[in-house]
């Protein structure tokens, strides 16, 4: 929130920015998976609750945290340029210099994540995982001062947000990102135009293309918590490239896919005429092509018809049942 504001600051000099700090449930129930239990505004609640009540003009999520369904009135009026969308791994201070790889047999592993977890047992079957939960201070405090993780699996962006570059021992593969990991949102009441006016200017374009065909991604499939998919995106000289898969809970099968469209992410003013109304998996952008939008809103939607077509839907199941048992 803070280098949100700064930024606000720099282009905005005139206005004065007030931060109110506010918990929400997913940061006060801590002895629970966050897949096990069952809300799907974690994170986001009650943050929107002050910006309904005009408490606040504008809340900062981390992108992945809020659902790929916003509540009627609510858009998000900015994406800021992302961050490294990839996980890092953190190793208790005994294991300083070691691998996943060399870590020794059913060593345990931390994270609060079904889409990690699933992932690193499929390539890491000598480990064992294990749920962990709390902001970064606290899962750091449980690594370094207990013995009950050998290591533990965070957001790359995260720790480095932080200033804590050198906590990371390894780095893990683009593969294995999760959707929307890595990028900032900017959440504000959908009509009030002179706040999303003001927080428009922080939008990055090729950040919020990639977000809109990972959203839609996600969107189609269903996914959340509850079941491990993954997803990746690539926009290089004008093609966006999205990589999508899902996993069993055990990481046993999966399945994955990579398909690709044109895209021109650079703005156009009100290119199809007023369009101030007009959102893409709740992201309003509309000073950046329309057209692109819509490309990068099919892709993903594209990718995962394709997954289901391909028997995603039973795996999906499958996880979200045995998740619930």
């Amino acid at each position: 929130t803070d280098s949100v504001v700064q930024m606000l600051q720099e282009r905005h000099p005139h206005l004065c920015f007030e931060i109110v700090a506010m918990s929400t449930t997913g940061d006060k129930i801590l002895d629970t998976a966050l897949s096990k239990i069952g809300e799907k505004s974690l994170f986001t609640k009650e943050l929107e609750n002050a910006l309904e009540r005009n408490e606040v003009d504008l809340v900062v999520h981390s992108l992945k945290d809020l659902p790929t369904s916003l509540p009627p009135g609510f858009t998000i009026g900015a994406i800021c340029k992302r961050e490294s969308p990839y996980d890092a791994v953190v190793f208790h201070p005994k294991h300083a210099g070691k691998s996943l790889h060399s870590l020794p047999e059913k060593s345990v592993i931390g994270t609060s994540s079904l889409r990690r977890a699933a992932q690193l047992k499929r390539k890491f079957p000598h480990l064992e995982f294990r749920d962990i939960r709390g902001n970064l201070n606290t899962r750091l405090k449980k690594l370094d001062e207990k013995e009950d993780f050998s290591a533990i699996v965070l957001a790359a962006a995260g720790l480095r947000r932080m200033g804590w570059d050198s906590r990371i021992g390894q780095g893990l593969c683009p593969c294995s990102s999760s959707f929307l990991q890595g990028a900032l949102a900017v959440e504000v009441r959908a009509r009030d135009q002179e706040i999303l006016d003001m927080v428009s200017v922080l939008h990055d374009g090729e950040t919020v293309l990639r977000c809109i065909a990972e959203r839609a991604f996600m969107k189609h499939l269903e996914g959340g918590c509850s079941v491990p998919v993954a997803v990746n995106t690539v926009l290089k000289d004008f093609q966006l490239y999205l990589t999508g898969a899902v996993y069993s809970l055990d990481g046993s099968e999966s399945l994955r896919e990579t398909m690709q469209a044109s895209m021109n992410y650079f703005p156009h003013e009100n290119e199809d005429g007023p369009n101030d109304d007009i959102q893409h998996v709740g992201i309003t952008a509309k000073n950046f092509s329309q057209s692109a939008q819509v490309a990068a809103e099919k892709l993903g939607i594209q990718v995962a018809e394709l997954l289901l077509s391909r028997g995603a839907k039973h795996i999906l199941n499958v996880a979200r049942q045995l998740n619930d048992a």
